[in-house]
């Protein structure tokens, strides 16, 4: 199961609110534990500081009214007496030393600290549950088990001890909605400032996919604002460069094909005026026919210069209305060509390009195949074209062979335009421009099949 998304926007999104989720969750942690430890030495602080106002102000009095001054000290919360003796036979140590911050604000006081010990619902002194794990919720505490009492004796200068007793429950800590609230509102405000960079990174980067997926396609190219960080920028920079070097490129290619099959026109034509005045027929008939084939190997090249020098726009036609005007006009050539389709199918392509490719396969079927067969079918990966025929087919090895220019197999089975070899070579060409595949291959019962693949119209617009 995925669960990052599959774009690097919501990739780098999700990253960063994971992190300031778990972020959040350590500081929040953090905060309750120390915010019930605040409680709890706020209690203890509390407690104590009790203690030693009522020991002032008993020290301060006669000996003989403490008894009573001590009752009337006494709340449900807290009980004192005086006694010659005190209460807590030995300190606690561990609550001795959770109370060491508060022994100095009685020695200010007071000649000697405090006994402080945890006494059972017996009156009996004990040192308390201590397993509890050291840290975290359930922490090991003096005075954090509710079954057990606080139990203090404090001496007065004069002699004698004030005792205290009292229970010092669970305390219950207020769930800390205002720490939630302002926790979400500051999240919220730095998913936003994410969200703003984030987009701010990957909206070039997007703009660049598209307009590498249109470059590849054979769209029209423009050369790309150059926005975003300076790496996105320098990515941007390096593609606009590589566009119009690939433009220039194929731009004199072009021109120089089409130079080079103009200029041989004139030469041609002229050394077939004069293999006409040749006098060995034999000769004069093998040299017409040798120029023949250059010509038309000229023309098919200019053809070739023309088409890939036209700048044609894609734009939305119904795929099967194009292939089946294409398999009508070798209908009306009377070649046995027939055509099953799915129904209508709206697909953006450069019209007559495609149109050129599919007559040149069905050129070639017919030629050597004697029939057709053209099936289209819409797959989730794209429009299929299939074309069969009932020819003697091409070996295995020399496949990729015949999608070379000018090459011609033994069989002759590449002569396409003007039989010089450039028919599926240019097919081919036109249909990886779409952003397609072109592939052949010999059918069991005897024939050849030329496979047609073409991108899915999601592919075309992503």
């Amino acid at each position: 199961m995925r669960v990052l998304p599959k774009s690097l926007g919501g990739q780098l999104v999700a990253l960063l609110i994971g992190a300031l989720v778990v972020a959040q969750g350590v500081s929040f942690l953090l905060f309750t534990g120390d915010r019930e430890d605040a409680v709890r030495v706020a209690n203890r602080a509390g407690l104590l500081g009790n203690m030693a106002s009522v020991v002032r102000v008993l020290a301060s009095s006669p000996k003989d009214t403490r008894p009573a001054l001590a009752v009337a000290a006494t709340s449900p919360r807290i009980r004192y007496w005086i006694s010659n003796n005190s209460a807590v036979e030995k300190a606690d140590p561990g609550a001795e030393a959770a109370n060491a911050p508060f022994d100095r604000m009685f020695q200010m006081q007071l000649r000697e600290p405090p006994r402080i010990a945890l006494v059972d619902d017996k009156g009996k002194q004990t040192r308390g549950p201590r397993d509890g794990p050291k840290h975290g919720p359930g922490r090991d505490h003096p005075y954090a088990d509710p079954d057990y009492d606080v139990r203090a004796s404090v001496p007065f200068p004069d002699g004698g001890w004030l005792n205290a007793q009292t229970r010092i429950r669970a305390e219950q800590v207020p769930f800390p909605w205002p720490t939630i609230i302002s926790a979400l509102l500051m999240a919220a405000a730095i998913l936003l400032i994410i969200g703003f960079t984030v987009r701010r990174v990957t909206l070039p980067l997007a703009a660049l996919a598209k307009s590498v997926e249109a470059f590849g396609l054979g769209g029209p190219s423009k050369p790309l604002p150059e926005t975003g960080p300076n790496e996105v920028r320098r990515l941007t920079s390096a593609f606009n460069r590589m566009q119009d070097r690939l433009e220039r490129f194929i731009a004199d290619r072009t021109r120089m094909l089409a130079a080079i099959g103009h200029d041989l026109r004139t030469p041609i034509t002229s050394l077939k005026l004069r293999a006409e005045l040749l006098d060995d027929e034999e000769a004069r008939t093998r040299m017409s026919a040798t120029l023949d084939d250059m010509q038309r190997m000229t023309e098919a090249t200019l053809a070739f210069a023309r088409d890939d020098a036209a700048a044609e726009s894609a734009r939305q036609v119904d795929l099967e209305a194009l292939i089946e005007s294409v398999v009508d006009d070798q209908s009306t050539l009377g070649h046995q060509v027939t055509f099953t389709g799915g129904g209508r199918l709206p697909y953006s392509c450069r019209p007559t390009a495609i149109k050129r490719a599919i007559g040149n396969v069905l050129e070639n079927a017919v030629r050597y195949g004697k029939r057709a067969r053209v099936t289209l079918a819409d797959t989730k990966a794209g429009p299929i074209i299939t074309v069969d025929d009932d020819g003697p087919g091409i070996p295995a090895d020399r496949v990729e062979e015949v999608f070379k220019p000018f090459v011609r197999l033994e069989t002759s089975r590449s002569r396409e335009t003007g039989g010089v070899g450039l028919g599926l070579s240019i097919a081919r060409s036109i249909i990886l421009g779409h952003g397609g595949g072109m592939t052949l291959s010999n059918r069991p019962e005897g024939g050849l099949r030329v496979e047609i693949r073409l991108p899915p119209p999601a592919a075309q617009t992503a």
